[in-house]
C-alpha cells in the first residue's frame, strides 16, 4: 500500500495551523478545482473527535463520494482522518503537528492509500494515483500555509 509523506513548515503558532486543518471550509477552498463540496455530516467549520464529513467532488472526470471520520485526535499535536466509506479500498491520513528549533510549526502527513480492483488497482496506484494525491495534499498544504501565515485565517477560525 502506497504510503506518501508531506512536511511543510509554516510561520504560524501550532494551534492555529492544526485547526485550520480541520477546518472543512479551508478544505473547500484548497479542493476548487476538484468542485469540492461537504454534503454531509459537519459541512462547514471546525471538525473534532469523531465528527464525519461526505465530500462530493470530480477526479477523473468522474463525480466522486467519500465519507471521512475524525478517528483520533490530541490538540494540538495530531488527528487522524479515515475514510469510512468511499471510493478507495483504503485511506488513512496522519495529520502531526510540531514546533521546530526556530519556532516554526512543522505539519506532517502520512498518507496512506489503498485503490480497489486488486492488481488494476495497484498498477493505478503505480501509475497515476499516488502523484494525483500527493499534488492534491500539496496543494492543500500549500494553502494551510498560505492562511495560517496571512490574516485570512480569522475568517476560519471561529475567535
Amino acid at each position: 500500500m502506497p504510503v506518501i509523506t508531506l512536511e511543510t513548515v509554516i510561520d504560524a503558532p501550532i494551534e492555529r495551523c492544526f485547526q485550520l486543518s480541520l477546518s472543512v471550509d479551508l478544505h473547500k477552498l484548497s479542493a476548487s478545482q476538484t468542485n469540492e463540496k461537504a454534503v454531509a455530516g459537519v459541512t462547514s467549520g471546525l471538525m473534532g473527535l469523531g465528527d464525519t464529513v461526505t465530500w462530493e467532488a470530480k477526479h477523473f472526470g468522474i463525480v466522486m463520494r467519500m465519507t471521512s471520520a475524525i478517528t483520533a485526535y490530541h490538540s494540538p499535536d495530531y488527528f487522524v482522518s479515515e475514510m469510512t466509506k468511499g471510493t478507495f479500498k483504503k485511506l488513512h491520513h496522519q495529520h502531526l503537528f510540531s514546533v521546530n528549533v526556530s519556532g516554526k510549526t512543522l505539519m506532517k502527513d502520512i498518507f496512506e492509500v489503498e485503490a480497489p480492483l486488486g492488481i488494476l488497482g495497484t498498477i493505478a496506484e503505480k501509475v497515476f494515483l499516488v502523484n494525483y494525491m500527493r499534488k492534491f495534499l500539496q496543494t492543500r498544504n500549500d494553502c494551510i500555509k498560505r492562511v495560517a501565515e496571512s490574516e485570512e485565517w480569522r475568517m476560519l477560525i471561529p475567535q
